[in-house]
């Protein structure tokens, strides 16, 4: 060798002892620590009975690591947790084959995993962080991700139904992550794992995470009276769109144009926003947005204010693309039964939420800087190479900062900026189709110029009761109806072509409770099944002009 040879230079590497070494994910140890594996490990029943090669503490890790390497196998993972601690004893760092790694992994089970999670889930934003909080409140959001894949096995058929598309079966069995996020950082504060056949709405494990601090954002998937009661009794408020098919009714008209409600026995706020947005490439694109929340002061809490707000419900979709996309690496999980699959899931959940931690943290040192600039990319990178090198994992001189921290600014991402783009997606077989004609988004992502913002206040009929001259003429009419019946169907005649909904009529007629209430509905829905009245809607209706008094009775 020549004197000019570069000689490595030596360093120190702190693991644990004895057959615990290989127990680490480099300068993410710090974040969870052995204390906290072996106190999941006790609290489950899942600690070893005796000391083994492989002790459950080191599968802990494994499993974790599994996650951060998913393009190579278990010895794969094995090589990259051990690779820098070459020369130590065998004792310390074993040679194991693929079946005791996946031995190890059966060992070590679901539930210290899910626990771990547990312990970690929560939110991580730091007083006056931007993007995070709205008036004081932590703005979080709900949402499941049905985009998970599992092997094809007949293990996984038995408990994960194999998806359907508008083309037919999807082909793999479908996993769905149902998950509450907060805004800003992405960071999870509650998760379940599930089949495909459990419904978003119903998951009610995770409003027990919802406090008095918080503001849900969810779409329409959460519109039901049961969800907002829950969210309600845990003292949180709620912004959620409504679907197409609920119709409040309007106790009071605000002067920003939205309107009071009442939901069960909430007390509720409706805004219905016409939204039209204008391209730098001259498209323009419009809808209709109706959101119901509990945040009934207007004056604090302007329409348009909220409508805006509401748009930040799209940081759980950011953090299910990181999830599916950036950490798994691969279009099907590798586990091939559900025990794997549910393990490897809730692993996904914790490396997520330990790297949305330490990214938060990293932002925390630059004041004013937006967490969501930080890319989960860089410090994806970043941690995998802490991994195999085995850096730091006794602690960062620097906790806060660290080395995957100083990647991650020293990478921003830009600031977020509006666009705007068809829901299509270029992979073949994709559950959404091609781009459809009549579309009016752009296919490719287009900038936004200029957003346009319309609260369109609610139509108010007149159901002032009608005279009674068209009441006596709808008795000779219809003589065997009741008078609430009659009562209806007068201020009907009275406001011809104008559409009426049940309850509204049910109120001007002052009729209250239940069972009234819905006597008069199924009244007014026989009578335009017999022709009398027309159904505009679900609880709506009017009479034209072909059924008014003056028209030949219908038979």
């Amino acid at each position: 060798m020549s004197e000019s040879a570069m000689v490595r230079a030596e360093r120190t590497i702190d693991v644990a002892p004895g057959v615990f070494a290989a127990g680490h994910l480099g300068e993410l140890t710090a974040l969870v620590p052995f204390e906290l594996v072996d106190a999941v490990l006790e609290a489950t029943g899942c600690v070893q009975q005796r000391v083994r090669m492989l002790p459950s503490r080191v599968g802990v890790y494994v499993v974790l690591a599994m996650v951060l390497f998913p393009e190579v196998g278990l010895c794969g993972v094995w090589s990259h947790l051990t690779g820098a601690m070459r020369g130590l004893p065998k004792i310390m760092v074993p040679a194991p084959s693929g079946k005791a790694l996946r031995d190890l992994r059966r060992r070590v089970s679901v539930a210290p995993i899910r626990s771990l999670f547990e312990h970690l889930a929560g939110p991580t934003s730091w007083p006056g962080m931007p993007g995070c909080r709205y008036r004081g409140l932590r703005m979080v959001a709900v949402d499941g991700c049905s985009s998970f894949k599992a092997p094809d096995t007949a293990r996984n058929r038995a408990v994960f139904r194999i998806g359907r598309r508008r083309s037919g079966n999807d082909g793999w069995p479908g996993v769905q992550l149902l998950a509450l996020a907060e805004c800003g950082t992405r960071a999870l504060l509650g998760a379940t794992v599930t089949a495909l056949s459990v419904a978003e709405s119903t998951a009610a494990a995770l409003w027990a995470r919802l406090d008095a601090s918080m503001l849900l954002l969810a779409d329409a998937a959460f519109d039901a009276d049961k969800v907002m009661t829950c969210v309600a009794g845990r003292q949180a408020q709620f912004l959620i769109r409504a679907s197409a098919v609920r119709k409040p009714a309007v106790l009071a008209v605000l002067p920003d144009g939205s309107f009071l409600t009442r939901i069960g026995e909430l007390r509720l706020r409706v805004i219905d926003a016409q939204i039209s947005i204008t391209g730098a490439d001259g498209t323009v694109v419009s809808g209709r947005w109706r959101l119901i929340t509990s945040l009934t002061d207007h004056r604090t809490h302007p329409a348009k204010t909220l409508v805006e707000l509401y748009h930040q419900r799209w940081e759980i979709e950011t953090c299910f693309f990181g999830l599916r996309h950036t950490l798994t690496g691969r279009t099907v999980l590798r586990s091939g039964d559900p025990f794997g699959i549910a393990q490897e899931m809730w692993a996904l959940a914790c490396i997520w939420q330990i790297l949305a931690t330490v990214t938060t943290d990293a932002a925390a040192t630059r004041p004013g800087f937006d967490p969501d600039r930080c890319s989960v990319t860089v410090a994806l990178a970043a941690a995998r190479d802490s991994v195999i090198r085995a850096d730091h994992i006794a602690g960062h001189p620097d906790p806060l900062l660290g080395t995957i921290g100083t990647a991650v600014l020293d990478q921003p991402l830009d600031p977020r900026r509006p666009r705007v783009a068809a829901r299509v997606l270029k992979q073949p077989g994709s559950r959404y189709p091609k781009h459809r004609p009549d579309d009016p988004r752009p296919a490719t992502g287009t900038a936004i110029r200029t957003i346009n913002t319309h609260i369109q206040p609610p139509a108010t009929p007149a159901t002032e009761p009608a005279n009674p001259a068209t009441i006596q003429a709808l008795r000779t009419r219809h003589p065997t109806m009741s008078d609430h019946t009659i009562g209806a169907l007068a201020i009907l005649h009275t406001h011809p072509g104008q559409p009426h909904q049940a309850r509204q009529l049910a109120r001007a007629l002052g009729i209250t409770g239940w069972d009234p209430l819905n006597a008069i509905g199924v009244a007014l829905n026989t009578a335009a099944r017999r022709g009398h009245i027309t159904k505009t809607a679900p609880g709506t209706y009017t009479v034209n002009t072909e059924q008014t008094l003056t028209a030949p009775t219908n038979p």
